[in-house]
């Protein structure tokens, strides 16, 4: 009966002893077994590249996939940055260490210079007839814009008969039929923004759509240098190239006229609501391209971060421009695979510009 009594209590005090050396074999952590964490990986929250003035965000994980980045010190060059984020200030490789209680984690973070960025305006293109009674409607939200910036450049791209017998008769009119199939013209009047977005109805109410379009910087720039000699053309166009997500770049070349009188119909309530305009003043007009109306292909090694791609355009005066001294060029660079304008500029003859570089 003894020998039992003194089994039974032998049993007792292993099965005690067992599940009393399991109770102290955590880390203190709250970790035991297979969860102890003897390393620590130090990493970026977000994989993107990182410039000047942006932030870095760390991560801190264990082995075990716990994330302990709340209880890791972050230092570079030795310093606590204070917490898991820090403000680029400089360019280059910067060398970080993690720190959790002995453990620790290095990594290095490559910093680059701001992308290139330019001053950016937006493209207006009207397509517009002197016999389209509503064109009036967006030549008078044009007005409204110019008033409102003076980033805006406008083209009037006008359609319609040459032939003055015939129907819909325009003495200004552009062949630019391919560039209405691009667009899917539908109707007249159209005002396209950047060649892909319209301006929506009734454009003189919204004029902040257009505005809008100018608020943010540009990844490309432009200046242009025309000059006239007797009935000679002499015209460098100068790109300079941000950060662009593709090397499919174009660019287009217009020579426009200002200042070209003819009535023109109206159906509208603007300028006074008479049904003809009499001796209406059409400005920005399409004369000629001097590249490919969908635009000259630029060489995909001349597209790249920071480099100026220069062309020159040495030609003949158009045979249907009247005045000279009205003629304006305007230049801008499209994206080829979506033909988005990226930014465009005009300059009048004698003008000598820099690119707005920010």
């Amino acid at each position: 009966m003894k020998r039992i009594q003194f089994l039974s209590f032998l049993f007792i005090a292993v099965v005690f002893s067992f599940y009393s050396c399991g109770s102290d074999s955590g880390d203190g952590d709250g970790n035991n077994g297979n969860n102890e964490i003897t390393s620590i990986t130090l990493s970026l929250k977000f994989d993107t590249d990182i410039y000047v003035g942006g932030l870095i965000l760390f991560d801190v994980k264990g082995n075990n996939n716990q994330d302990v980045t709340s209880s890791t010190t972050i230092t570079l060059n030795g310093n606590d940055i204070g917490g898991n984020v820090y403000t680029a200030q400089n360019a280059g490789v910067l060398n970080f260490v993690a720190s959790y209680g002995s453990l620790t984690s290095n990594l290095q973070v490559t910093v680059l210079e701001p992308p290139i960025k330019f001053a950016q305006n937006v493209l207006i293109e009207d397509y517009t007839g002197t016999w389209c009674g509503y064109c009036p409607r967006v030549s008078y939200g044009i007005e409204q814009v110019k008033l409102a910036t003076d980033r805006a450049v406008t083209v009037a791209i006008h359609r319609g008969n040459a032939d003055p017998n015939g129907n819909n008769h325009d003495p200004y009119n552009f062949s630019a039929g391919d560039l209405e199939d691009m667009i899917n013209l539908s109707g007249y009047p159209t005002a396209m923004l950047n060649r892909t977005t319209e301006w929506a109805y009734p454009e003189p109410s919204n004029v902040s759509q257009v505005v809008s379009l100018t608020a943010s910087d540009a990844d490309v720039g432009l200046a242009i240098s025309p000059t006239l000699d007797g009935n000679t053309m002499n015209i460098d166009v100068d790109v300079k190239f941000g950060l662009l997500s593709t090397p499919n770049a174009k660019l287009v070349v217009y020579v426009l006229e200002d200042d070209l009188f003819y009535d023109q119909e109206n159906y509208t309530s603007y300028y006074g609501g008479s049904s003809v305009l009499t001796n209406f003043e059409h400005d920005y007009v399409l004369r000629d391209v001097l590249t490919n109306l969908l635009g000259d292909t630029i060489p995909e090694n001349e597209v790249t971060e920071g480099n100026v791609y220069s062309r020159n355009f040495s030609v003949p005066v158009p045979s249907n421009v009247s005045n000279t001294s009205k003629m304006t060029i305007v230049a801008f660079v499209v994206n080829g695979n979506t033909n988005a304008a990226y930014n465009v500029r005009s300059a009048f003859f004698g003008d000598s510009q820099t690119i707005e570089e920010l």
